[in-house]
């Protein structure tokens, strides 16, 4: 069996193509001989009252009682939406911190559940697009395209979200939204300043310089957040995560795909455009509140950040969206993605019907995602409704669908989903020294060994 459970950790590690899942065929083949011989051990499953083997794994009896979500405060709308459209299901809503920056509460609480055969969610959140890089192989999420949700739903998710819930063709969670970085600025502020939206990543730090002059204790940008390689150095195609096959990942952050940004965001933090803030932080909010010309960042800063009274709380009329600046000579167009988040349905709920319910309404139905969602729906047809809300809203200085939808397909596919958080390793690595005074440049020698380190604990091939 521990055969088995490394054979599968190594499978989980799959970035989905089509190229390596054909390479793990004789892999996946052992592995569901294997696991079919030994059976489920203690899970406890969901699916008919009788159990057994259905809809591509062990189901556990069935049995009345509440359906059991765990989410975090972003989130919690989500499950309390749902309860008021199905006022007769028994829901038992837990919050919990959604895994946030790479916490791994979730395969803490998991790995105690499976030791002591109790106490699995039937359905959970998660901010994080990594899970399954162990939730397969310790046996908690349940396939979700072998029967439990039809294909005729599954083929409504954007083209690519459903990448990192793929594991040798099985889909073991649903995404909820995307979260392609785009930048963000106040259209009112460059009208009235005379400034152009930059277009390069050398435009917009002369522009950030110009802003430190000029229009000192504004802002073009952040970099006091943990996700802020996931904006940044993700965009800038930074080797920093290359998942590159079965526990194999590439790192190499002094290239100069890598250097260039960081040293960027080195001249506009010493300028002073760019804050060491967070812009969650309460100090964010009370600090840059009304001094934002542009912030980098994903789809949904718009109803998170700007649009919220315990944020920016930015007047309507005066944010717009633009792309993401590219470096010159890029050979295609680049962005990062900071979360997304995903729901997963465990393998071990004895309340599927209901569970596969929750998961399928959450994630698809307008009730919540195109009406309530603070980010754009990963389900595509919620999408459209999402934008057409957002037009309706009158929030925006201009229509921002366009921008939104191209920023959607050029995600840079050269940062992979692998088990160690790259959000986690950049707050213990990099912010501390950012508090400190020093600079990105210096520290990226630090950021990579840490990488590395983190990576061969988790059992990775390290290469550069």
């Amino acid at each position: 069996m521990a055969l088995v459970i490394r054979a599968v950790r190594a499978l989980s590690q799959l970035r989905p193509s089509r190229t390596r899942l054909a390479a793990a065929v004789g892999v996946a083949a052992l592995v569901a001989g294997t696991v079919a011989a030994c059976g489920n051990g203690s899970s406890s499953g969901g699916g008919h009252s009788s159990g057994g083997m259905k809809d591509g794994f062990t189901q556990a009896p069935q049995s009345s009682g509440p359906l059991t979500v765990w989410v975090d405060s972003t989130r919690m709308p989500a499950a309390q939406a749902y309860q008021k459209a199905h006022p007769d299901v028994k829901l038992h809503i837990v919050s919990y911190d959604g895994d946030a920056n790479g916490s791994n509460s979730l395969q803490t609480k998991v790995d105690l559940y499976n030791r002591t055969g109790t106490g699995w969610p039937d359905v959970v959140w998660s901010t994080q697009n990594n899970e399954l890089s162990w939730a397969v192989s310790a046996g908690f999420a349940a396939p979700l395209n072998e029967g439990l949700i039809p294909n005729s739903t599954l083929s409504n998710f954007a083209t690519g979200a459903l990448d990192p819930c793929t594991v040798n063709g099985k889909v073991y969670c649903l995404r909820n939204d995307l979260a392609m970085v785009v930048l963000w600025y106040n259209a009112t502020l460059m009208k009235q300043w005379g400034y152009q939206v930059p277009t390069t990543w050398p435009q917009y730090q002369q522009l950030g310089e110009e802003v430190a002059r000029q229009h000192p204790g504004y802002i073009v940008g952040n970099a006091g957040d943990t996700f802020t390689p996931e904006i940044y150095m993700w965009a800038s195609q930074c080797q920093a995560n290359g998942i590159t096959g079965l526990r194999a990942v590439s790192v190499n952050v002094t290239s100069p795909d890598c250097t260039r940004m960081a040293s960027l965001l080195d001249t506009l933090i010493k300028a002073g455009s760019m804050s060491r803030l967070g812009v969650f932080s309460t100090a964010f909010t009370k600090s840059e509140k009304g001094k934002v010309l542009m912030l980098p960042g994903p789809a949904w800063f718009g109803g998170a950040v700007f649009n919220t009274p315990s944020g920016l709380n930015t007047p309507k009329g005066q944010i717009a969206i633009a792309p993401i600046p590219q470096w010159p000579g890029s050979a295609s167009p680049s962005t990062g993605n900071v979360g997304g988040g995903t729901w997963l349905l465990s393998a071990h709920s004895a309340h599927l019907r209901e569970a596969v319910d929750f998961l399928t309404w959450v994630t698809t139905d307008n009730g919540y995602q195109a009406d309530l969602a603070p980010g754009y729906p990963a389900y595509a047809p919620a999408a459209t409704a999402w934008l057409a809300n957002q037009a309706k809203s009158g929030y925006y200085a201009s229509d921002i669908s366009a921008v939104l939808q191209q920023a959607a397909g050029q995600v840079w596919s050269g940062w992979g989903y692998g088990q160690f958080s790259q959000e986690a390793i950049w707050a213990a690595t990099v912010d501390p020294g950012l508090t400190a005074g020093k600079s990105i440049v210096s520290m990226l020698p630090a950021w990579q060994s840490a990488i590395a380190q983190h990576a061969q604990a988790d059992g990775y091939q390290v290469s550069q």
